[in-house]
């Protein structure tokens, strides 16, 4: 594919390669672990599927709600420059503050240590080793994107592909040879209004993930089309992926085991395949790993690229480099994943990433609750997708996304107290940028 000029990135990825990032980037280890955590919460099983849904239905508003903004503002960098149209470019400096110093080569770091460690479940390997392995994944992925973005897009969709294939092994397998008693309709005794709703929030986090394509809408063919094509039919797909797998759980192994396992889809699979059944599954969660850091890396260095466009970085022209031979964002893949490598050495990873949790649900609630506003500023910008049933369906997603802002601030007061330390921090930062720009 030929680059319209010097620095402009490629346009070489089609719906499918959307659509797998959005797949590849939401279901990651999540479903593997998350349901003995929402049939705990949930008090009932079927309250648990029912919590699933629920979850679904509000990342899905969100989803219907963001993908007109994304069809009328299809540029690279998607929630960055959706904040800088809508409210300003001083709040889209601050979540790329965040994003690119804290929460991008944070997952990174933490997806390839969750990998690393996967990894050990067919080789052993010390701690140290992990490490090292880690960085060395991290770094093959990113030089694989660095080449070709088309490339790395490919590569998502083969993972993608495969890493569904034990999920929909044990879907099948579970309704046809599950020989447990599976949901009884009317069982909603144990469940409480609060429990329910700590299910929904687990169900959410599991849900996570799916703006992500956003950043890659310059690279994208048709971005018009098919960004709100692949945000929309990708967490559909997902929902119905995540109802299926609990429910065939429930099929496989009683509802008492799900609840007291940390591995439910691991102990599903041996019933289904005897002691090999571990192994299945432990290959399964790997690629799923695998596909969630790469997806990660992909997008995640598109926030500072789009920045250094907007010139809202020191040393724009450097991290808004595009190379010449690749027509990749290379600058920005190095920077990443320096931060990357030094957080996955310092082992502050996890910590980082869950300081700033809060506030980027904030930037996304924001974002969700953009409709309105552009709806009412921007009138004549050209889209090819509304959102249906409007203003509810926003109104279900920004309700949603509210809720776990609060559920937040009541758990983790420091987390979100230091969260909004660390995003202050970026305004002398902007002003500095503002000045010398």
């Amino acid at each position: 594919m030929e680059k319209q000029d010097n620095n402009t990135l490629k346009k070489s990825l089609g719906l499918f390669d959307a659509m797998a990032i959005v797949i590849g980037m939401v279901i990651g280890s999540g479903i593997f672990f998350k349901p003995s955590i929402v049939f705990r919460n949930a008090g009932s099983p079927i309250l648990a599927i029912m919590a699933w849904i629920v979850g679904g239905i509000i990342a899905l508003a969100s989803a219907l709600t963001v993908a007109e903004i994304a069809s009328a503002i299809p540029k690279t960098g998607g929630l960055f420059i959706y904040l800088k149209v809508l409210y300003g470019e001083k709040w889209a400096f601050l979540f790329g503050w965040v994003q690119t110093l804290v929460y991008v080569p944070g997952s990174i770091a933490a997806l390839a240590i969750v990998l690393a460690t996967q990894v050990t479940a067919f080789i052993p390997l010390t701690s140290k080793e992990q490490k090292l392995v880690a960085i060395g994944l991290l770094l093959f992925l990113a030089l694989l994107n660095v080449i070709s973005t088309k490339l790395g897009s490919k590569i998502q969709g083969i993972i993608t592909v495969a890493k569904l294939l034990p999920i929909l092994v044990i879907i099948l397998l579970g309704f046809t040879r599950g020989t447990s008693k599976g949901i009884v309709i009317n069982n909603f005794s144990g469940g409480t209004v609060t429990g329910f709703g700590a299910a929904i929030l687990g169900t959410l986090w599991a849900y996570d993930g799916w703006m992500s394509v956003t950043n890659m809408a310059g690279e994208l063919k048709n971005p018009k089309r098919d960004l709100p094509k692949s945000i929309i039919s990708g967490l559909l797909i997902t929902i119905v992926i995540y109802v299926l797998i609990n429910l065939a759980l429930v099929k496989i192994i009683s509802v008492e085991a799900i609840i007291s396992s940390d591995k439910p889809a691991s102990d599903a699979a041996i019933v289904l395949f005897g002691g090999i059944g571990a192994k299945f599954i432990s290959a399964g969660i790997l690629l799923s790993i695998l596909g969630a850091l790469n997806g990660y890396i992909m997008t995640g260095v598109r926030v500072p690229f789009a920045m250094a466009e907007e010139k809202l970085l020191p040393y724009n022209k450097f991290f808004g480099k595009v190379n010449d031979k690749f027509g990749t964002p290379a600058n920005s893949f190095m920077f990443e994943m320096f931060l990357a490598c030094l957080y996955v050495l310092s082992g502050s990873f996890d910590m980082l990433t869950d300081l700033v949790m809060f506030v980027l649900w904030i930037f996304f609630t924001m974002a969700v609750a953009g409709i309105f506003l552009l709806r009412k500023n921007f009138k004549d910008l050209e889209r090819t997708y509304r959102v249906p049933l409007y203003p509810f369906i926003p109104l279900v997603g920004i309700i949603g996304s509210t809720y776990i802002i609060i559920s937040t601030m009541i758990t983790n007061p420091i987390y979100a107290l230091y969260g909004t330390v660390i995003t202050i921090l970026g305004l002398p930062v902007y002003f500095y940028v503002k000045k010398h720009n």
